[in-house]
């Protein structure tokens, strides 16, 4: 009785693995998208968020009418500097890669936790429209009060590169003439014979 159940138990787990992987082979696109956003904070005390959207068609066949929408940016904390928050192309082949990139200003102090975009796309098999979504972006914290970041100082290294380069060649002479070699020490050691 047991071995019965054994038995048809690990059938119907080879016919659940086979037609698993007969879908997945299956001549469908296949749509994987990456949203990310940088920070960048004006003089004018406004900070510009650049957000860009990759999405990439890893199936195996053609997306028909992709249509990206990202609507998470709202209208009374951003403002759009360049580009749109939606975008549609006419088709994505298999394995091929879209980008798409705005830019938003921000004058308002605030912690934004932005939503994923959306991706409608057509497959000519199916009548309903198919939805995928990019990935989350991490909180944005808009005109916060960072420390001021260490910056390299390139005027110093252009005013005193020189002498610091004339010195330190010069140190490093002093020192390999008062510094006996290894060789000559170990020639002087040996006795005449």
């Amino acid at each position: 009785m047991a071995n019965s159940i054994g038995k048809s138990l690990i059938c119907a787990l080879g016919a659940l693995f086979l037609l698993s992987s007969t879908l997945a082979s299956s001549d469908a696109p296949f749509i994987v998208a990456h949203k990310k956003a940088t920070l960048n904070r004006l003089k004018s005390g406004a900070e510009r968020i650049t957000v860009s959207i990759d999405i990439y068609n890893q199936g195996f066949s053609t997306a028909y009418d992709v249509s990206l929408t990202d609507d998470s940016w709202s209208k009374d904390v951003f403002n759009t500097v360049t580009g749109n928050t939606s975008k549609s192309w006419e088709r994505l082949d298999a394995g091929s890669v879209v980008s798409h990139s705005f830019e938003l200003e921000s004058r308002e102090k605030t912690l934004f936790y932005g939503t994923p975009a959306v991706i409608t796309y057509r497959v000519p098999t199916k009548a309903a429209l198919q939805e995928a979504y990019t990935t989350p972006i991490l909180p944005l914290d808009i005109l916060a009060d960072r420390p001021p970041e260490k910056k390299f100082e390139w005027r110093l290294l252009a005013k005193y590169g020189s002498l610091i380069s004339v010195i330190s060649i010069v140190v490093l002479f002093i020192y390999l003439l008062a510094t006996p070699s290894k060789s000559g020490a170990a020639k002087g050691s040996k006795k005449k014979r």
